[in-house]
């Protein structure tokens, strides 16, 4: 059984962050609404690890002390490129954490400190293009 099992990533603009995680994920996050509460929910399967984004009133970034990753496997030169695109920015660039995979660490369009995941071997090369 996971440890985690669920994530609430607050957020000042739904709308804005929706198309910012549906472009860098490439995945869906479906709007949903619950007692007039609007909120969307990261596409997963079943009892998938996952989370959903939560508009706050009182919006206060989450910064790099809890850091949250986001599975971009095997696409994280692509994922990275569309960061600044959607109106994040890179702060840490693609590199290799050791067995681990690779990570970037950045912005969301909110403001957020997140990194960017995958199991595939830091190529900076790839990241280049």
């Amino acid at each position: 059984m996971n440890q985690f099992v669920w994530i609430d990533l607050g957020v000042k603009d739904l709308d804005r962050s929706v198309t910012f995680y549906q472009a860098v994920l490439d995945r869906k996050c479906q709007i949903e609404e619950f007692e007039s509460f609007r909120f969307a929910v990261f596409e997963h399967q079943g009892n998938d690890v996952s989370g959903c984004l939560v508009p706050k009133a009182d919006f206060q970034p989450l910064n790099d002390s809890t850091l949250i990753y986001f599975n971009v496997d095997q696409r994280l030169a692509e994922a990275v490129k569309k960061v600044a695109e959607f109106g994040g920015k890179v702060l840490t660039p693609p590199h290799s954490i050791g067995p681990h995979g690779s990570r970037a660490i950045i912005l969301d369009s909110e403001g957020n400190t997140i990194a960017l995941h995958s199991t595939e071997v830091f190529n900076n090369e790839a990241t280049q293009n």
